[in-house]
């Protein structure tokens, strides 16, 4: 293989495995809050143990991501010199700040709330937590405004002398940070975030909801676990709404900005009318759309999710052929023939995957609500089953919807801005490769991210497991409120058992 293939699978491999514990870190910390926030008001045993409990994994899964992201920042001087040369002076500012602001602030005050448990007043303990679930979500959107500048550049202007992509001025930094990409990108990866971390707590939940109850432990099920199973079920139908609407706003921007990753996702060859999105697909993928023949499909629907009409000359779509066609006019003098159709089989797949993973959620929530209902607990066996069957499901949605999102763009690293599309603000993957690392060099490093990261999900995944089966301790029989208003030092969390 050549140093720029090895080079995006050293990049893919590493960063859809961050991306793994990313959505729980984003989705689980704010519900950690919520449940330590109640166990502070009310003085209630059951939040405190709720706690105690998904604070631990919060705590394994933030050790884990902040290992794994360091790499993520070094491949770019690695592998990727000629990426940072061309777009460092607007990628890097991003991306210093996320690590500066938003970083140190989750770090630091996670630190005070494991530290200053029983320390610090009330008030304060409760606010480090929510200072955690804010510094999260400040990280990402940081991070997401770079990524949203690949994906449609704005703000910037091509210096001839340099070679290089420059911000214009303090206006050009404000038009990166309010980049449409970038507010229709963040707002659905926050909700998917909220979906990860809803279906993890309450398929976790729902799991020991039934184990407790089959145990001859239905106290702790009623008080303990079906609380937490309503935060989470309740989360996932949030989310859920969140998560629809927001990709839908994303879908329509994308036909916008970036017609050929669309396409390509409906393997659609030529331009047309009321586009169907096909549920399933039979054919070579890899070799062409042509050769791809739907054999179930939803009439209108592609092209309602790209224009927002079904039918008639507003719902027309072009076609992979088109934008290939037209791409290879506009650029031909500047690269030559290149293919500007992205690999069709993972654009097409990873779309659906993205989509129907999320069933899985839903299924869990309608289940858990309709059986939880009342003050109820349950002891079907089917419903841990699904439980245990829904909680990997999002997290694998979400990895999908970014192997789509960055794999639909190729191969473009820095996808013309389709309002200047001749601006020079726009890079080849292959031309932001670095120039003077080998093969050898790149595979070699490839191998032991690979073999290290494997390890570090083995760790992550046992001590998770570890905490998991445990559960919590047993509620004492006559729980005593603790008393609210005061600026008394919080409690113990204890998180040691």
């Amino acid at each position: 293989m050549e140093t720029l293939d090895l080079a995006r699978w050293q990049f893919g491999i590493t960063t859809v495995y961050h991306f793994v514990l990313v959505p729980l870190t984003i989705g689980l910390a704010p519900l950690v809050a919520g449940m330590h926030t109640a166990w502070v008001r009310t003085g209630k045993e059951h939040w405190h143990r709720l706690t105690k409990f998904f604070g631990k994994i919060l705590l394994i899964n933030f050790a884990l991501g902040v290992a794994t992201g360091i790499v993520q920042e070094f491949q770019f001087g690695m592998n990727w010199s000629e990426y940072s040369r061309f777009v460092g002076d607007i990628f890097g500012a991003p991306l210093a700040v996320e690590a500066l602001a938003a970083f140190f602030l989750e770090s630091t005050f996670l630190g005070l709330w494991i530290f200053g448990e029983g320390k610090l007043p009330r008030w304060l303990h409760s606010l480090s937590i929510w200072m955690v679930a804010v510094g999260s979500t400040i990280s990402a959107y940081w991070i997401l405004a770079a990524n949203s500048w690949m994906q449609h550049p704005v703000g910037a202007v091509y210096n001839p002398e340099t070679g290089r992509a420059e911000l214009d001025g303090v206006g050009g930094f404000l038009e990166v940070m309010t980049n449409n990409t970038l507010i229709a990108a963040f707002s659905h990866t926050i909700t998917s975030a909220f979906l990860v971390g809803g279906t993890f707590v309450a398929g976790i939940c729902g799991w020991w909801i039934v184990r407790s109850v089959r145990a001859g432990r239905e106290n702790e099920a009623r008080q303990v676990w079906r609380r937490g199973a309503y935060v989470g079920l309740v989360t996932i139908v949030l989310a859920g709404i969140g998560v629809v609407g927001t990709g839908d706003i994303q879908g329509k921007l994308m036909y916008e900005q970036q017609p050929m990753k669309m396409s390509a996702a409906e393997a659609l060859c030529e331009g047309t009318e009321g586009a169907s999105f096909s549920l399933l697909t039979i054919g070579d993928l890899s070799n062409s759309c042509e050769s791809a023949h739907a054999i179930l499909e939803i009439p209108g629907l592609t092209s309602f999710l790209g224009t927002g009409s079904f039918s008639g000359p507003e719902s027309y779509l072009p076609g992979v052929n088109d934008i290939q066609a037209e791409y290879t006019e506009r650029y031909s003098e500047t690269f030559g023939e290149v293919d500007y159709t992205p690999n069709l089989m993972v654009t097409y797949w990873s779309f659906r995957l993205m989509i129907g993973l999320a069933v899985f959620s839903a299924a869990l929530a309608l289940a858990g609500l309709w059986l939880l209902r009342k003050g109820r607990v349950t002891d079907k066996v089917w419903f841990s089953r699904l439980s245990l069957l829904a909680l990997p499901m999002p997290f694998l949605a979400a990895s999908f919807g970014w192997i789509f999102t960055e794999m639909g763009r190729q191969p473009w690293v820095v996808h013309p801005n389709p309002a200047n599309p001749v601006d020079q603000v726009y890079l080849l993957t292959q031309n932001g490769v670095s120039t003077v690392v080998s093969a050898g060099s790149v595979i070699t490093s490839l191998v032991v991210f690979t073999l290290l990261y494997a390890a570090l999900g083995v760790v992550w995944f046992m001590l998770i497991r570890r905490y998991v089966r445990e559960g919590v301790r047993p509620l004492p029989e006559d729980v005593t409120d603790a008393p609210q208003g005061t600026d008394e030092p919080a409690p113990t969390l204890s998180f040691a058992y």
